[in-house]
């Protein structure tokens, strides 16, 4: 029997798309026989605290910074949804529009290992294979994420590993440091770094 093609799903907030975020989808890319990475920047993000920037900055921050790559495509459609972000809701409306895919969603240990509190968490294991990528610890060992140790993990559940070399870049740092004008160039994508300047992003509101 054929093998399915492979497509990639990697969500999340990019407020901005940094360093780190590119050498995952990189490694994606390569690691995970991907015929295509999907970048999905969130709408509205029911776990975060935050309110983040307007969606149209951060789907063309996610431009610049990933489409570079090649057979990668931002997809904004959660960006245009009303209401909360639910990640089975994309999948599901991905796996209608292309049945013959077989879908890896990208997720850090962190995020696997929280799945249990996502929303239909069971049902989005049996969408998609889930692709974890694993951190390095201080000891320069990986911090290899078990899912075994979920509660009630589906039978079908599939899981890989994706490995990334060290980065410590966090978008928090990225905003922080922007707010108070300092250079985020190192941190980010120059046409990000470019973007975030040229629009005066994370710069307190009478700077503008």
């Amino acid at each position: 029997m054929a093998l399915k093609p492979r497509v990639g799903v990697f969500g999340g907030a990019f407020d901005p798309p940094h360093n780190t975020h590119v050498a995952l989808a990189r490694a994606a890319l390569s690691q995970l026989r991907l015929r295509e990475l999907r970048v999905l920047p969130t709408g509205h993000a029911w776990h975060k605290a935050r309110t983040l920037s307007d969606a149209a900055d951060r789907v063309a921050m996610a431009r610049l910074a990933f489409e570079p790559l090649g057979a990668v495509m931002v997809d904004a459609r959660e960006t245009l949804r009303s209401g909360p972000t639910y990640t089975l809701d994309t999948l599901r409306e991905l796996r209608l529009e292309q049945p013959e895919v077989e879908w890896v969603l990208m997720l850090g240990t962190d995020q696997a290992a929280a799945l249990p509190t996502w929303h239909g968490w069971q049902q989005i294991l049996q969408i998609a294979t889930v692709a974890v990528a694993e951190r390095i610890d201080d000891a320069g060992q990986p911090i290899v994420f078990d899912p075994r140790s979920l509660p009630g993990l589906p039978a079908e559940a599939r899981f890989e590993s994706l490995r990334i070399a060290p980065e410590d870049t966090s978008a928090t740092l990225i905003r922080q440091r922007a707010a108070q004008g300092l250079d985020v160039a190192a941190l980010v994508p120059p046409a990000v770094a470019r973007y975030i300047e040229q629009h005066h992003l994370y710069s307190p509101p009478d700077e503008h």
